[in-house]
């Protein structure tokens, strides 16, 4: 249901105005059939992650609604997160991000799938 390019600029939209609305800056992602993957950023007067979460799980599922890109409930109430500390670890995770289509069999290589991007380059 994700995986169209219908939900892909929904979430892109909805991510790119993230930083002046909730303080929370979005990284790389994979969006994938049925869940995304994000980095993410706070700034220094943000929201807690769960308000954010919240609110754009809530604007996107009432977009796809609304567009006919889904019928029921979008997402699930809770979300899974990890902290990276480190340049390390930040490439050891997005490695296995990126790849989750590969392991999906979505595609053969990473680069092949369209639902994925960066909307801020971020440095450690």
């Amino acid at each position: 249901m994700l995986a169209c390019p219908e939900a892909h600029v929904a979430l892109t939209q909805t991510w790119l105005k993230a930083r002046d609305l909730h303080g929370w800056a979005v990284g790389r992602y994979v969006v994938m059939p049925d869940h995304v993957h994000l980095f993410a950023r706070a700034a220094a007067e943000s929201v807690s992650l769960a308000a954010w979460m919240k609110s754009w799980k809530s604007f996107t599922a009432r977009r796809a609604k609304k567009s006919g890109v889904a019928a029921g409930p979008l997402w699930q109430a809770d979300y899974f997160d990890r902290y990276l500390r480190s340049g390390e670890s930040y490439s050891e995770k997005w490695s296995y991000v990126v790849n989750n289509p590969v392991r999906a069999g979505l595609v053969r290589r990473s680069e092949e799938w369209a639902f994925q991007g960066e909307m801020e380059t971020f440095t450690f």
